[in-house]
């Protein structure tokens, strides 16, 4: 018995913290919109989302599998030391390749409260300045829109 009252009671504390979590208005899977005019563009780069490191621990790990497979005893220990290094520095450099950072705009849009917006996103070629558009999502996720 008690442990059927423990459960319920379980269950309303935790209907409470999650609606206590929710903001009013808005449900989960809505998104913002927000209208406005483009005032102004300014051509700029954003990094590259590729995690830095991870082309020379694969290359490393390559290095040292290949370098198990050469020798015996101390010979092979040097070989998949060499291997590690050889594997490290190959990744680091195929790698270097698509760190290249990404063309991208900040677009700043004054909405219809007058206040000013400004966005980075990858380049919109459809977007210009004077042009009325559509503000979707919030933080990092925003993205600017042609109307």
């Amino acid at each position: 018995m008690f442990q059927r009252i423990s459960s319920y009671v379980s269950v309303l504390v935790l209907a409470l913290a999650l609606g206590a979590c929710a903001s009013p208005g808005q449900q989960a899977g809505d998104m913002e919109i927000r209208a406005g005019v483009v005032e102004q563009i300014n051509n700029t780069e954003l990094s590259s989302d590729h995690h830095a490191g991870v082309g020379a621990v694969v290359g490393g790990l390559a290095g040292i599998g290949v370098g198990s497979l050469i020798g015996a005893g101390t010979g092979r220990d040097v070989a998949m030391v060499l291997g590690a290094v050889g594997g490290a520095f190959a990744g680091h450099e195929v790698q270097k390749k698509y760190d290249k950072p990404i063309p991208a705009q900040q677009v700043i849009v004054r909405v219809g409260s007058g206040v000013l917006v400004s966005v980075t996103q990858p380049v919109n070629p459809a977007i210009s300045k004077g042009q009325r558009v559509y503000i979707e999502g919030s933080g990092t996720s925003a993205r600017v829109i042609p109307r």
